[in-house]
């Protein structure tokens, strides 16, 4: 059993509403090199001490990512593979979990937050939510209420506007005394992500500055999503990435390092 360390989730589940977003496929080079360049205003504001904390993904597809995370197992820091989870399944044994670990009995965290009371909802992004086939109605099934529309979609230039959109209208439908854990799986940075640089063309393909044009563009967007969430109570949110698109980087197609970060938002900061 790990020292007492990092938030306490026992005292946040079931007061507060939750959040996790994944940036799929972000860099976390990418994400430093923009936030380093004040070329990420609004997510400058969240970022403990204005930058992303690097921590490893435990799987490089996105499917497996998302089963992972919705398992409990989120990206880890490279040097403490076992630090603290936030949520975890309750077993017999377990180094990566303490005090502060919110403990669920159910086989997923979806299930488990359904249980103590939350409305759950996903909004994909990627194929794995589209619900065009039993494989990819996995992850939305988890929850209680799923969005896909191709608007929604990797290939659609407005994405991520859409998703912010869409969460507005989660939000707005809910009763205000329930509580809420909300996915949003942006799309915008995987491929192709060619049409968020001004002039670009499809056969120019998708390019570590493309991604990075993505990032900006889902920054332009996010405050509205962080204004919808956080409107009701206060929020706790989680952002990181289900792995790196390697572009090429050392022969390989994925990367492990993943940017991360957690905070809490307060009604009237956004």
């Amino acid at each position: 059993m790990s020292d007492v360390t990092g938030p306490d989730m026992n005292a946040v589940v079931g007061e507060q509403d939750l959040l996790l977003v994944t940036l799929d496929t972000l860099r976390y080079d990418v994400a430093v090199e923009l936030a380093a360049a004040g070329r990420l205003p609004n997510l400058a504001r969240v970022l403990p001490a204005g930058t992303w904390e690097q921590r490893h993904t435990p799987a490089t597809l996105p499917f497996a990512a998302h089963t992972a995370f919705l398992a409990g197992y989120l990206p880890t820091p490279p040097d403490e593979p076992t630090q603290p989870r936030l949520f975890a399944a309750r077993r017999a044994d377990s180094e990566s979990t303490n005090a502060h670990t919110w403990l669920f009995d159910t086989p997923d965290l979806p299930s488990a937050l359904t249980k103590a009371g939350y409305h759950t909802a996903c909004i994909g992004g990627i194929t794995c939510f589209d619900k065009q086939g039993a494989h990819d109605s996995v992850l939305p099934g988890m929850f209680a209420e799923s969005h896909w529309d191709p608007e929604l979609g990797a290939t659609s230039p407005i994405s991520f506007e859409a998703q912010v959109a869409r969460a507005e209208l989660v939000v707005g439908g809910l009763d205000p005394a329930r509580r809420l854990f909300l996915l949003v799986d942006v799309a915008a940075l995987h491929h192709p992500n060619w049409f968020h640089t001004p002039g670009a063309k499809a056969a120019d393909g998708d390019t570590r500055e493309t991604h990075a044009a993505a990032l900006e563009y889902v920054d332009r967007h996010i405050g509205r999503l962080f204004r919808a969430v956080s409107c009701r109570r206060p929020c706790f949110a989680i952002l990181t990435s289900t792995h790196g698109t390697a572009y090429g980087t050392d022969g390989y197609e994925a990367l492990r390092p993943v940017p991360y970060a957690e905070f809490t938002m307060n009604p009237g900061e956004w």
